[in-house]
């Protein structure tokens, strides 16, 4: 399961908190399966969309470029408003900068069914199907297996067996 993780290579700086985030995102896509109506052929690459404000900048897309997930290429989108959502994204990333409930309300108005929703924080783990949260220096992952679920997405085992589930009251249950 060490794949999920980004290692250091030794001699490299540390990684910050976006790079590691940016290669959790891409890695995150290979543990989950979107159902078939979410893409319109098997070619479609799978969509993150960035919500707001971009705390990436060029990392994202550097972690994404030239890779693939379940035979899937990738490309990143940026949101400025929800409205915007229109255009379709399998992976949504809210910042902690963002209104996630308005923007997770336009992926629901918008988006129907499909769309991975990444955020940040505890917080957002109520409503999203995953967040990430700092926890002793490093980047942990929550998953709502109830919201991935609603939005018809099967993650998979080997995912779970590295992340804390949490349900929609922000519980967290068995690992």
């Amino acid at each position: 399961m060490c794949a999920i993780v980004p290692r250091a290579t030794k001699g490299a700086p540390p990684a910050g908190e976006y790079d590691v985030k940016a290669a959790f995102l891409y890695n995150v896509a290979k543990f989950v399966e979107w159902p078939p109506e979410a893409f319109a052929s098997p070619e479609d690459p799978i969509v993150i969309g960035i919500a707001g404000v971009d705390p990436f900048g060029p990392d994202l897309d550097r972690a994404v470029a030239g890779r693939t997930a379940n035979g899937r290429g990738f490309l990143v989108r940026r949101f400025r408003r929800p409205e915007e959502l229109r255009s379709f994204c399998h992976i949504l990333f809210v910042g902690a900068a963002e209104d996630a409930r308005r923007w997770l309300t336009a992926v629901r108005d918008f988006q129907g069914t499909g769309a991975l929703t990444v955020g940040e924080g505890v917080d957002f783990a109520r409503q999203g199907s995953i967040a990430f949260v700092i926890e002793n220096r490093r980047v942990r992952i929550l998953v709502n297996l109830e919201a991935a679920e609603e939005a018809r997405l099967r993650v998979s085992v080997r995912l779970l067996a590295v992340a804390r589930r949490v349900d929609g009251a922000g519980e967290e249950g068995a690992h």
